[in-house]
């Protein structure tokens, strides 16, 4: 994607607060009226926003939902910094001038059959987008979705009534949302929450590929969460032998590609080099962010 292809495509909006909702472990839910670029919000984008007008550097948000026929999106953050803690003080009503969408999404069409999303912490938004995106798509495909959080869910879980085969007895929890539009999810943590998976996404995940052992020619990975985690994710896919996207977190200044101040080593045909976060990913292929060291497997 070519820069100015890239930037020709970012609004510039100021977008009026419709929801802000609190939730357990310094989470919120904020809900933007910005059609402009609602409109143009594909799985895996995300926007700049001021927090605060005393605070100059604005902060990067992945998009959780859009509506948009009503011109809404929705983001999830957790308040830890500066920034995040101001933007938790806005009240509906209140203004806030944001960019976007801004940044390369995940693919958007051609999915296999069985694609599996799975997002950690505040990497959970995009995969909710995505999960929604695919379900939209003609073809009737429906992905897997594991969730994993350290802290309480956003949501409140509740017992799915869609089988997983794969998942241990009792792994019950599920994400209401896509329950409802049929999109099997299951959730997990090391925190003792009900019904969650007692372990790591790539736990869980490894047992439900393993019950898909006869089609795993029909399953690819999509991934969002912290560096860690993509990392286990990105060799749990070349265990697996499947292709993996996944979407980095990186901190951010500009946002459109012109302070380099959060570019990642990537691996290319042309040997490795220096990509921004921001404009040439967030989304990238697995194997080009983590590649086999040494040659080894």
């Amino acid at each position: 994607m070519s820069h100015p292809a890239t930037r020709a495509t970012i609004n510039v909006e100021d977008a009026r607060i419709l929801e802000h909702s609190v939730y357990a472990g310094d989470q919120y839910v904020m809900r933007l009226q910005a059609p402009a670029t609602t409109n143009a919000a594909r799985p895996g984008n995300f926007v700049h926003l001021v927090c605060d007008p005393a605070i100059p550097l604005r902060r990067p948000m992945s998009i959780m939902h859009v509506n948009r026929q009503a011109g809404w999106l929705e983001i999830l953050y957790k308040a830890h910094g500066q920034g995040t803690r101001a933007l938790a003080r806005r009240q509906p009503g209140d203004t806030i001038n944001l960019l976007g969408p801004i940044g390369k999404p995940f693919k958007l069409d051609a999915y296999k059959n069985k694609p599996l999303l799975i997002g950690g912490g505040v990497g959970i938004p995009p995969m909710i987008f995505l999960a929604e995106h695919i379900k939209a798509m003609p073809g009737h495909i429906i992905p897997f979705v594991i969730m994993g959080s350290e802290v309480p869910f956003v949501f409140t879980p509740r017992p799915s009534q869609i089988m997983v085969p794969g998942a241990p007895h009792g792994t019950i929890a599920c994400i209401p949302l896509l329950e409802d539009l049929g999109i099997p999810s299951r959730l997990t943590s090391r925190q003792g929450y009900p019904g969650c998976f007692d372990g790591y996404v790539t736990d869980l995940a490894r047992a439900w590929l393993i019950a898909q052992a006869k089609q795993l020619h029909e399953i690819e990975i999509f991934s969002c969460g912290p560096t860690p985690m993509l990392r286990a994710v990105a060799a749990l896919a070349r265990e697996f032998n499947l292709s993996c996207q996944i979407s980095l977190e990186e901190y951010m200044a500009c946002g459109v590609g012109g302070c380099a101040g959060c570019t990642v080593r990537v691996s290319t045909a042309n040997g490795p080099s220096m990509q921004r976060v921001c404009v040439d990913g967030p989304v990238f292929d697995a194997d080009t962010v983590f590649p086999v060291a040494n040659g080894s497997s």
